[in-house]
C-alpha cells in the first residue's frame, strides 16, 4: 500500500544567510518558496502558517478583463485555445456545496482544545 505525501516542507538557507523554506510537491516540484526568516523557531512559525492557509486559501482571480495575446511561436500543440481561457476566467466562480459548511467546521476544530483527559 502506497502513502500519499500531500507535499513536502524544506528549510535551507539561502545567499544572503537567510533561513526559508520551499514547498515541494511529491514529484519533487518546488510550488512555493518562502520569505526570509531571521533564525529556525521564525521558520517554523511560517512553515504553520502556511499549513493553516493553504487549506483554506482565498484565490484571487488576476486575469486581464481584455484578451491577452499569446505568441504564436510558444504555443503548445495541445494548448487550450486563448479564447476558452479568457472565456473561463470571465465566468462566475462559485464554491462548491458545503465549502462553507466545512471550513466552519475546520475552524470550530482548529480552535477546540486539543487535549481533554488529564495528564
Amino acid at each position: 500500500m502506497e502513502v500519499a505525501v500531500a507535499g513536502i516542507f524544506e528549510v535551507f538557507v539561502d545567499g544572503d544567510s537567510f533561513f526559508r523554506f520551499r514547498l515541494k510537491s511529491p514529484d519533487g516540484a518546488v510550488i512555493a518558496v518562502s520569505t526570509q526568516y531571521e533564525d529556525k523557531p521564525a521558520v517554523a512559525a511560517g512553515i504553520a502558517a502556511a499549513r493553516e492557509c493553504a487549506g483554506m486559501g482565498l484565490v484571487t482571480d488576476l486575469c486581464p478583463a481584455a484578451g491577452v495575446r499569446e505568441p504564436a511561436a510558444t504555443a503548445l500543440p495541445n494548448a487550450i485555445p486563448h479564447a476558452a481561457v479568457s472565456q473561463a476566467c470571465d465566468e462566475p466562480r462559485k464554491a462548491a456545496d458545503g465549502f462553507r459548511t466545512r471550513a466552519r467546521e475546520l475552524r470550530r476544530a482548529a480552535t477546540a482544545p486539543r487535549w481533554t483527559g488529564a495528564a
